[in-house]
């Protein structure tokens, strides 16, 4: 049995963050959300949201976001490539468990 450092414990430990994301609305109709959680597999919070059922304007999302750190990591190269705008990001240092 292979003895795992503490480095590689650290990575696999849950931790969380927060962020806000803005959806511009040419993505209201996609899941992005959705997606969050099932190509990732993290657990996703929503905080506060705001997005017109009209669609005419961007809309915006309070998540928190719980996984491990290379999961989190994902997430939000998962949201970059969508070129959301994200801001008020925490570290998983500052929010970890």
């Amino acid at each position: 049995m292979a003895i795992q450092s503490d480095v590689e414990l650290g990575t696999h430990r849950p931790t969380q963050t927060r962020l806000k994301i803005r959806i511009p609305k040419g993505l209201h109709g996609e899941p992005v959300i959705s997606r969050l959680t099932s190509q990732c597999g993290i657990t996703v919070n929503i905080l506060a949201a705001l997005l017109s059922a009209n669609g005419r304007d961007d809309g915006w999302f309070d998540l928190e976001l719980h996984g491990t750190k290379p999961q989190i990591g994902n997430a939000i190269t998962y949201l970059n490539e969508l070129d959301l705008e994200i801001w008020g990001q925490s570290t998983p240092e500052e929010d970890g468990w």
